[in-house]
């Protein structure tokens, strides 16, 4: 089977050894630049690229004059790397369809985790991603199937798409922006109080699991399967 191809685009080459190594470490091929118009040259050439971690700061041409030039061609996935952890930056991005924005420093367990996520909701990645499974929960991507404890429960295709979320990052402390961003694909300009109304009927469906996602006072929320749970 060939490999995933993602590129890596950072003017640091410790940066990017750095991770390359973790990628290579999950089987994906990894394509290097080290400023943005070998990055472009590299994309030009290499017609099957998955998805591309860009640093922002860069010679040349920076992050997001890339970015905005690959989208006027490609719907590639693209996660932003940044020293910066700036609001508007992270604004910036999302207006130039940015997939993910990470501040550095990052861990590259979490990058690497970040990669994995998009590629599954791309549908890029390799088919047994297609199913998750954390703490009796069961997501089937593929047949878009839900079972807590071997018994199929049946959510909305919000919900769904919220449970697999939590689930890809399990973990992760995660903003009511940043869902909003993902689960309503960025154009959603209701109240993000909506999250919460979605969070409070999934818990209620999947039961006694619904413990597994963990109110963030004043952020947000963050999916831990731990069988002793938590106050909500």
């Amino acid at each position: 089977m060939e490999k995933i191809k993602i590129l890596v685009v950072d003017d640091e080459s410790r940066m990017r050894k750095l991770v390359r190594d973790f990628l290579v470490r999950e089987d994906y091929e990894v394509l290097e630049a080290g400023d943005g118009e070998a990055a472009l040259d590299i994309f030009y050439q290499e017609k099957n690229i998955a998805l591309i971690i860009l640093d922002v700061m860069m010679p040349k041409m920076n992050g997001w004059e890339v970015c905005r030039e690959i989208r006027e061609t490609s719907k590639v996935p693209i996660i932003m790397l940044t020293a910066k952890g700036d609001e508007e930056d992270e604004l910036t991005g999302f207006e130039l369809g940015v997939d993910e924005y990470i501040s550095k420093p990052f861990s590259p367990k979490i990058l690497v985790a970040r990669v994995g996520a998009i590629l599954r909701r791309s549908g890029k990645a390799p088919e047994e991603g297609k199913l998750l499974s954390i703490g009796g929960i069961v997501i089937d991507q593929t047949a878009h199937t839900v079972t807590v404890d071997g018994r199929q429960i049946e959510l909305s295709f919000k919900e769904f798409e919220l449970l697999t979320y939590f689930m890809e990052n399990e973990g992760i402390a995660l903003s009511r922006e940043k869902i909003l961003n993902h689960v309503w694909n960025y154009d959603y300009f209701g109240d993000a109080r909506t999250i919460d109304t979605h969070v409070k009927k999934l818990r209620a469906k999947i039961g006694e699991k619904g413990d597994y996602i963990k109110t963030i006072w004043g952020m947000g929320y963050k999916f831990e399967a731990e069988e002793n749970g938590s106050d909500k």
